[in-house]
């Protein structure tokens, strides 16, 4: 997978996972934002929609290729395997910071594989798959940043997607804010303060 690996001076790695259309260079300043310290895994995602670079293939706006869905996710989880090896970072303390495509396959992570994460900031995700049985989550933290009028992500999605992982024993805090389904600076702001009341 064509990535950006950058050595920090701690042991937690955040992996940045862009939104559609998106490159392995969107997220670096978030990054930067929320821990200037740790190292840092920018990955860009391996599928083309019209050009633009996704984690996965939907079949129309809002409804994903499960199949393809599965499928990427396992080629990332063993990815981020490969990566601690070749880069000599933990396995075990990697937190994902995603926006929109790029929060949905680290929903993924979380949903199908046990300790892929040690935490998570999802800006603007949806639900990943419905009616499976999800891993014990208990121990995860995760950050769901939303949007109270966000058209792609709805605040019905929102809260179910919330329910779910708190379901499973994870940590969850839902942000909103009221900028459609941009990221803004302020949601950056309340995920840096989150982080660090966690990590």
């Amino acid at each position: 997978m064509k990535h950006i690996y950058n050595e920090g001076s701690s042991d937690r790695t955040l992996l940045l996972l862009h939104g559609t259309g998106g490159t392995e260079q969107d997220l670096l300043q978030i990054a930067e934002m929320i821990d200037s310290s740790a190292n840092v895994l920018s990955v860009r995602g391996n599928v083309s929609e019209n050009g633009m670079a996704r984690f996965f293939r939907r079949l129309e706006e809002g409804v994903f290729d499960e199949e393809d869905l599965i499928k990427q996710t396992k080629d990332l989880n063993d990815f981020l395997t490969k990566a601690s090896g070749d880069y000599q970072f933990d396995r075990d303390n990697i937190v994902a910071i995603g926006y929109s495509n790029g929060a949905n396959i680290a929903g993924s992570l979380l949903f199908h594989h046990e300790q892929a994460l040690k935490g998570a900031i999802l800006h603007h995700p949806m639900v990943p798959r419905r009616g499976i049985t999800l891993p014990d989550l208990t121990g995860m933290n995760v950050f769901i940043g939303a949007g109270h009028n966000d058209p792609l992500c709805t605040e019905a999605e929102s809260k179910e997607l919330y329910e779910i992982l708190e379901g499973n024993g994870a940590d969850v805090t839902l942000h909103w804010e009221n900028q459609g389904h941009q990221l803004t600076l302020p949601e950056v702001d309340a995920a840096k303060l989150w982080y660090k009341e966690k990590y």
